[in-house]
C-alpha cells in the first residue's frame, strides 16, 4: 500500500468531502417538454470532428440521465466528445403521480421518434428518414432504454413512417428475462391471481417510486455491501477505484421512479409472460417484432450483471432476423460497469468505437430505419 497515496485520498475524502469529479460535461438544452428534454454536448476544444454520424444517447427510465456521464475520466459522453462525435442525450426527468397513464408505447411512438427527427435536422438531415446530407442518427441505450430504442425503430418500420436511424448499439439489455436468476423466483409470484395483487398496488399508488428503485439497485449489489468495508480499506490508496464506487454510489442514490403503467407493462409482458423472449411485444393494440428492427445492432452484455445476465441479453440476437448485421460481445462488470466501469474503457467503449466507425456510411447510402 502507498501510504503516501492513501493519507491524500482520506484527507480529501474528509476535509474536501470528495474523490469523484462530478462534473458534468456542459451540454445545452435543445427542445423540452414535460415529457423529455433534448440535450446536446457542447464539443470539445482542440478536438476535431471526426465527421461521422451523431450520437443520440437513449437512457432507461429510472436512472438518471448522468449514467452516461457517471465521472470525469469514466464518462461515456466525455469518451464520444474526444472521439470527435456529436452528442445528443434524452433526459426523461423524474416522473411523478400525474405521468402514472404513461406507456412504453409514449416513449417508443412519440418521444423517441420526435428526438430522433430532432437530432437529424439538426445534423443537416431531413428528420424524415431520406437519406441525405447529415441524415442517419446512432442509437446508444443502456438497459431498458435499448428496449426502447429497439422497438421503435421497429415500429416505425411497422408503421411505415421511416426514421433517420443509422444504427443502434444495445448495452445491458435484457430481452429473455426468464434468464435472469434475480427474477425466476419472481415469476411463480406474478402468476398468484393473474398478477391481479400487484396490478392493483401500482394502479392506487400510480407509480414504483424512486426510494424502491434506488433499494432495488442496492439490493443487487448486497454482496458487495457486506464486504464493502475491506473492499475500501484494501483500496484505500486506489484513488481512481475510490472515486468510480463514490461516483455509482452518488448514481445510486439519485434514481427516479417508473409510471405506474409502465412498470405495470413490464411486470405483465416482460416478468409474468416474457413476450419480448418471443420476439415482440403488444403495444397500442398492434404487435410490435423485433425482426422489423432494418439497421445494424450491436449488442453488449455484461459477464458479471445480474440484472442483465449475458444469456438474457444474448436472446436478442437471432431475433433481430431484419438487421443486415448484428454484432454480440461480451466485456467484463455488471449493469453499470458494462456502460461505465473502469474497464469498460478498454473493452466496451472501444467495441462500440468500432461498430459506429465500421457503419459510419456515407449520407446517400445510410441505412434508415423503416425504409
Amino acid at each position: 500500500m502507498h501510504l503516501v497515496d492513501a493519507a491524500a485520498n482520506v484527507w480529501d475524502r474528509v476535509v474536501v468531502g470528495h474523490l469523484a469529479d462530478l462534473e458534468r460535461m456542459p451540454r445545452e438544452a435543445i427542445v423540452g417538454s414535460p415529457a423529455g428534454i433534448l440535450h446536446r454536448y457542447r464539443p470539445l476544444s482542440g478536438v476535431d470532428p471526426s465527421g461521422g454520424a451523431p450520437v443520440l444517447l437513449v437512457p432507461p427510465l429510472g436512472a438518471p440521465d448522468f449514467a452516461y456521464d457517471l465521472r470525469r475520466g469514466c464518462s461515456l459522453v466525455e469518451h464520444l466528445l474526444l472521439q470527435g462525435r456529436t452528442v445528443y442525450l434524452i433526459d426523461y426527468g423524474p416522473k411523478s403521480f400525474s405521468d402514472r397513464s404513461l406507456g412504453i408505447e409514449h416513449w417508443v411512438d412519440d418521444l423517441l421518434p420526435a428526438m430522433i427527427r430532432e437530432v437529424a435536422s439538426l445534423e443537416g438531415g431531413s428528420g424524415e428518414g431520406t437519406p441525405g446530407e447529415g441524415a442517419g442518427v446512432h442509437l446508444v441505450a443502456w438497459s431498458l432504454g435499448g428496449i426502447f430504442a429497439l422497438l421503435t425503430v421497429a415500429a416505425a418500420v411497422q408503421s411505415r413512417a421511416p426514421l433517420p436511424v443509422r444504427s443502434i448499439s444495445v448495452i445491458g439489455t435484457p430481452v429473455d428475462i426468464s434468464r435472469v436468476p434475480l427474477v425466476a423466483p419472481l415469476r411463480p409470484l406474478a402468476e398468484v391471481a393473474g398478477g391481479r395483487v400487484v396490478s392493483s398496488i401500482y394502479r392506487g399508488v400510480g407509480s414504483f417510486p424512486a426510494p424502491v428503485v434506488s433499494w432495488a439497485f442496492h439490493l443487487t449489489a448486497v454482496d458487495k455491501l457486506v464486504t464493502r468495508p475491506l473492499a475500501l480499506l484494501s483500496r484505500i490508496d486506489d484513488r481512481d477505484c475510490l472515486a468510480q464506487i463514490e461516483a455509482v454510489d452518488h448514481l445510486m442514490n439519485n434514481m427516479h421512479g417508473y409510471p405506474g403503467r409502465v412498470f405495470g407493462q413490464i411486470f405483465h409482458l416482460l416478468l409474468r409472460s416474457n413476450d419480448l423472449a418471443s420476439g415482440g411485444l403488444r403495444l397500442g393494440g398492434r404487435d410490435v417484432e423485433l425482426a422489423d428492427v432494418d439497421v445494424p445492432v450491436l449488442v453488449v452484455a455484461g459477464r458479471d450483471d445480474v440484472i442483465a445476465p449475458l444469456k438474457a441479453v444474448r436472446g436478442a440476437v437471432p431475433l433481430l432476423g431484419g438487421s443486415p448485421e448484428v454484432r454480440y460481445a461480451t466485456a467484463p462488470g455488471g449493469h453499470l460497469g458494462v456502460l461505465t466501469g473502469r474497464r469498460a474503457r478498454d473493452t466496451t467503449w472501444p467495441e462500440l468505437d468500432r461498430a459506429l466507425a465500421d457503419w459510419d456510411t456515407p449520407a446517400d447510402a445510410a441505412p434508415v430505419a423503416g425504409t
